[in-house]
């Protein structure tokens, strides 16, 4: 079964636990980018649709730590991974349809 494109939020609320948010997006119309407040300064990275926002930056919208340096080390390895397995299902998708295409 194949969904068309959606975004979907969660929001758990528990007695005695914080708020927890969940934001999945599962469409081609997101848009990725990063740049740098010049009034503060500090760096932002910012995923969006016409449906949800989520903003990352420093920690308390503050300095840059060794924490947030961390954090964005980690965000980048995880696109390289993200981007690594998209590119390998791609071709693979592309491969199994030629070859259908050939059977046919």
């Amino acid at each position: 079964m194949t969904l068309g494109p959606y975004t979907y939020l969660t929001l758990s609320m528990h007695p005695g636990c914080e708020p927890h948010v969940g934001i999945s997006f599962h469409t081609p119309q997101l848009k990725v980018r990063a740049g740098l407040l010049l009034s503060s300064p500090r760096p932002y990275l910012e995923f969006s649709t016409h449906e949800a926002d989520v903003h990352i930056s420093t920690t308390g919208a503050g300095p840059v730590t060794d924490t947030d340096l961390a954090n964005a080390r980690e965000i980048f390895n995880a696109a390289a991974r993200y981007l690594a397995d998209c590119e390998q299902l791609h071709a693979e998708q592309l491969a199994d349809k030629d070859a259908t295409d050939t059977a046919a």
